[in-house]
């Protein structure tokens, strides 16, 4: 009985010191967070980053069907004529007052003459005549998106997440706030300053009023879902650039289906897309020099000019 109680004893005495020293390691071991899961939703959110580019003008890719673009009423080789932007003003989607106005801009156009726009006159673009611009820069952050443009250092920031605040001032890109929608980005955009020289929304010339409204939505597609959109590009519209980008390639294309309203402009709303692939030349700076003499109107451009210096 004697050594059966002393096994006994010592073996609580065992057990008490395990249990001690167990207590005493987890007091000196600090507090580790278990690891964050990564949820179905934000795994699913698609990485957008790179250098993306599109070869055509004026860029616009108008829709197969439904309320879309304008077209350009002045052909070469059976696509747009660069040269002679005449907007297609019967479009249904313009009022009255609105057609009458890119009916003159194409008249003048039809001259020879390179009407003043904010691309070749130095001037901020809006959307989605913005998208004119070969190359965008895509970076992409928990937070916020910054689209930079290849002419010109024209950037946009996309808060996410956010939305807009009750009081917009209004800006040269307007007030763009995102979110995802599975594996598509959607951006709102309003409050695209009108006070402004050349306010126009595409390269027609096309007018725009303080109610515009611009929704994007960027989605990554494959080369067989993209190709629609590619093929819509070359019918429409000049490949300029054509060695810039690989148009067979099979990796992915960045596509930007993007809609507008504008209920003092135009009599509903309508959508068009722009294509890009992975950028296959170096990204240069591309500046608006301020040289007021036009080669091509014999003319002064209105540029911005500054009577005092401002430093």
């Amino acid at each position: 009985m004697n050594m059966r109680r002393d096994c006994l004893l010592r073996a609580l005495a065992f057990t008490s010191a395990v249990s001690a020293a167990a207590s005493w390691a987890a007091a000196q071991t600090p507090d580790i967070a278990p690891a964050k899961s990564v949820t179905p939703a934000m795994s699913a959110i698609p990485d957008m980053s790179g250098e993306w580019r599109h070869p055509s003008l004026p860029g616009l890719e108008p829709l197969a069907s439904g309320p879309t673009s304008l077209t350009n009423l002045v052909r070469r080789r059976g696509v747009s004529n660069y040269d002679r932007l005449v907007g297609d003003y019967k479009n249904p989607i313009l009022q009255p007052w609105a057609a009458e106005v890119v009916r003159k801009h194409g008249e003048i156009s039809k001259g020879g003459v390179a009407y003043p726009s904010p691309a070749n006159q130095c001037w901020p673009e809006p959307l989605p005549y913005i998208y004119k611009n070969f190359g965008m820069r895509f970076v992409q952050t928990a937070d916020k998106i910054t689209l930079i443009y290849s002419e010109d250092h024209e950037v946009r920031w996309i808060r996410m997440n956010e939305p807009h605040p009750e009081q917009v001032p209004p800006t040269w890109h307007g007030d763009s706030v995102g979110h995802f929608e599975g594996d598509t980005l959607v951006v709102d955009t309003i409050a695209t300053r009108t006070g402004r020289p050349f306010a126009m929304i595409d390269l027609f010339g096309t007018p725009f009023s303080d109610k515009l409204h611009v929704v994007e939505r960027y989605r990554l597609l494959d080369y067989e879902e993209a190709k629609e959109g590619l093929d819509r590009d070359a019918h429409e519209n000049q490949l300029v650039q054509r060695e810039t980008i690989d148009r067979e390639g099979r990796g992915k294309y960045l596509q930007v289906r993007f809609t507008v309203e504008d209920p003092n402009v135009f009599t509903m709303p309508w959508s068009a897309t722009v294509t890009y692939a992975p950028s296959l030349v170096e990204w240069l700076e591309i500046v608006c020099p301020e040289n007021r003499n036009e080669f091509y109107n014999r003319g002064q451009s209105q540029v911005p000019i500054a009577h005092k210096p401002d430093f």
